[in-house]
């Protein structure tokens, strides 16, 4: 996507300050601390990393949020790769990073994870769809085709402990609200959801502890959302929250999510979003406007708020 334009005033920080702000919020959010027993994965779309100049504390920011897990997925790492090394930079030594090469809107994608507790194993790779198997990939009512990936989804494969985990982090295509954006979207989750369900089924499978977890780009979880019953149709499952996760900063849109095959779910002890927005810059909030504390956010932060899921195998 085009980068966020950059706020024409400055604003200066207590680093430490606003580091107390999202650890309080944490405890808040009831975001467990990570333990021996149980596994906390995490999803980011982080605006234009890359691209939107962060000074170093915010960095510093964005490090603290992602070290509270031990697999997060990253998406919209722009081909410059400044800004994940940045990112890495302010990250504690014993977290290591796998990327892809780039795709659609020059960018790749990443996870993240803590290499004292995780290990990272052989199987990774694009999950691409051949052409002879396009014509699979079809929803009744469609006139649309699939045609492959925008941005081919990146899996990789992890042992935490005994248990194997095939992740795949997803940055659907974006476009617009017209009819034959959404039925490309919503082809994009099918295939997603085709590709977990036959390797569910297969007895080739590397593992079938398969979690597909990123930005998909769904407006509504909610029925009457074609990509949202798009990515379910071939079983995958979300979790159950108590009221609507909106996962942009604007409140309005739950385009992040974290989805898993139903095996899975028997294994999720806790599950929820981390609304940074709301605990972080509260000074800035209280001296700007509305629109000015949102454009700091998106250019500095993100627009995207972080998913999170707890796991005990």
């Amino acid at each position: 996507m085009p980068t966020f334009r950059k706020p024409k005033f400055s604003f200066s920080f207590d680093v430490a300050k606003e580091i107390d702000f999202l650890q309080q919020h944490k405890s808040k959010r009831e975001i467990p601390e990570k333990s021996e027993d149980q596994l906390l994965i995490a999803s980011w779309n982080i605006a234009n990393l890359g691209l939107q100049i962060r000074w170093r504390e915010h960095y510093t920011l964005l490090a603290e949020i992602v070290s509270w897990f031990d697999i997060i997925a990253i998406q919209e790492v722009n081909n410059n790769l400044s800004g994940l090394r940045a990112l890495e930079s302010e990250l504690p030594s014993h977290y290591d990073l796998i990327f892809s090469d780039t795709g659609g809107n020059n960018e790749r994608s990443v996870f993240i994870y803590n290499s004292r507790a995780i290990k990272q194993l052989e199987l990774v790779g694009e999950l691409g769809i051949p052409p002879k198997e396009h014509k699979y990939i079809k929803i009744k009512g469609f006139k649309s085709k699939f045609t492959g990936f925008d941005r081919n989804p990146f899996l990789c494969s992890f042992q935490w402990q005994n248990t194997i985990l095939m992740l795949i982090t997803v940055h659907s295509f974006s476009g617009g609200k017209t009819k034959k954006n959404l039925e490309r979207r919503a082809l994009e989750a099918y295939a997603i959801g085709r590709y977990a369900d036959l390797r569910n089924k297969s007895k080739h499978a590397f593992s079938k502890n398969i979690i597909a977890l990123g930005d998909f780009n769904i407006p509504k979880v909610e029925k009457g959302d074609i990509v949202y019953e798009a990515l379910k149709k071939r079983g995958l499952k979300l979790p159950e929250h108590s009221a609507k996760v909106y996962s942009n900063i604007s409140n309005d849109k739950m385009y992040d999510q974290i989805t898993f095959l139903p095996s899975i779910k028997s294994k999720i002890k806790a599950q929820g979003i981390f609304d940074f927005d709301n605990a972080i810059f509260p000074e800035l909030y209280e001296n700007e406007s509305k629109a000015n504390f949102k454009a700091y956010l998106r250019y500095y932060i993100s627009d995207h708020r972080l998913l999170w899921m707890q796991l005990k195998f």
